[in-house]
């Protein structure tokens, strides 16, 4: 009681959020196509979403092989809350509390719902010409559906005139995408997608590269057409992605980790950022919250900078120049290894 008094204390006076971090609220949702409502093919699709799942989750193609989920992969009902048909698509929702007991009893580790905003410029190069795909054109359904079925927060241009001006191949293939960088700005994204794409003989394929913070990934794909080259470049940004929050089990130690600044809605921030490290709240001291967590110290760095905290260093106590011997360094408080210090 005494802790939640003192949170409550924290809302006063209670400050909005500036992070871009999405929430992704559909991550345990599952659409997968299906040929038929036969039970063959209802089974497949099970199966299938089954597996989309658990690479959302993992960031990893193999984890569903791991023998402990053996039973799970040949009854994926039993963390199944409810499926149903929409349209030509099988709708599986899994239940979240079930789905990630299951994958942690595995041995696996969990990457959460609060993800990085990707900005996309997507160019597309086919025989029509070049077009910028913007947040209200038709083009951009596939781009969502593709970044629904991989799990990650996507954001579009509105691709007005400007932006389409400036969205040249010369801009998207430079090697520091500065213009790209300033027209995005208005978005506050986390990251920065660019993609250029382009048809040849019915068939598409793709050049993407992504920059979050001091990071840069990029690779090539091929589609056959646009709904799947759209997957495919997504399905390889979450795979980069998921290693800057995902630990291998056994690469976690216990931190502490302080937190300043803090009001009660940043609290409830930090409770969602924090969830898949199984962070505990051990002390609140003003507007000092103090977490005991059980991650990856570089994770836990990643985490945080989703909602834009700035790490700080310990600071020395006040000398007293009196009680100094003359000419010896004033003393120097030296940073622990299991104490990461962050504040708003």
């Amino acid at each position: 009681m005494r802790l939640i008094a003192r949170l409550l204390i924290l809302s006063l006076p209670l400050f909005s959020l500036s992070s871009e971090a999405a929430l992704v609220s559909d991550l345990y949702q599952v659409r997968e196509p299906v040929a038929s409502q036969q039970p063959e093919e209802r089974d497949a699709a099970l199966g299938r979403a089954l597996q989309t799942l658990v690479l959302r989750l993992t960031g990893d193609r193999e984890a569903l092989n791991n023998p402990a989920l053996a039973e799970l992969r040949q009854d994926p009902q039993q963390i199944i809350s409810q499926y149903g048909y929409a349209e030509d698509d099988l709708l599986v929702d899994f239940d979240p509390v079930s789905t990630d007991r299951s994958l942690r009893q595995a041995g696996l580790s969990l990457w959460g719902a609060n993800r990085p905003a990707i900005l996309t410029w997507w160019l597309n190069d086919a025989s029509d010409g070049s077009n910028l795909v913007g947040d209200g054109q038709s083009g951009a359904e596939p781009l969502r559906q593709a970044a629904q079925h991989r799990g990650l927060p996507l954001r579009l241009p509105i691709a007005d005139l400007n932006e389409q001006l400036q969205a040249t191949s010369e801009n998207l293939g430079a090697a520091e995408p500065e213009v790209l960088r300033a027209a995005s700005q208005r978005y506050a994204a986390d990251a920065l997608l660019v993609v250029q794409a382009r048809e040849d003989n019915g068939r598409w394929q793709a050049q993407w590269r992504l920059w979050l913070g001091d990071a840069r990934e990029q690779g090539k794909v091929q589609g056959a057409d646009e709904a799947t080259l759209a997957d495919a470049v997504l399905l390889m940004v979450s795979e980069r992605l998921a290693p800057r929050y995902v630990v291998a089990p056994g690469a976690a130690t216990s931190l502490t980790l302080e937190v300043q600044g803090a009001d009660l809605a940043r609290y409830a921030e930090l409770q969602r950022i924090l969830e898949p490290l199984a962070a505990q709240l051990h002390k609140v001291e003003g507007d000092r919250l103090i977490y005991r967590v059980n991650a990856n110290a570089e994770q836990l760095r990643a985490q945080l900078a989703l909602v834009h905290l700035q790490e700080v260093t310990a600071e020395a106590p006040p000398v007293d120049a009196s009680q100094a011997p003359s000419g010896e360094p004033a003393p120097r408080l030296l940073q622990r290894d299991d104490v990461l210090r962050f504040r708003w």
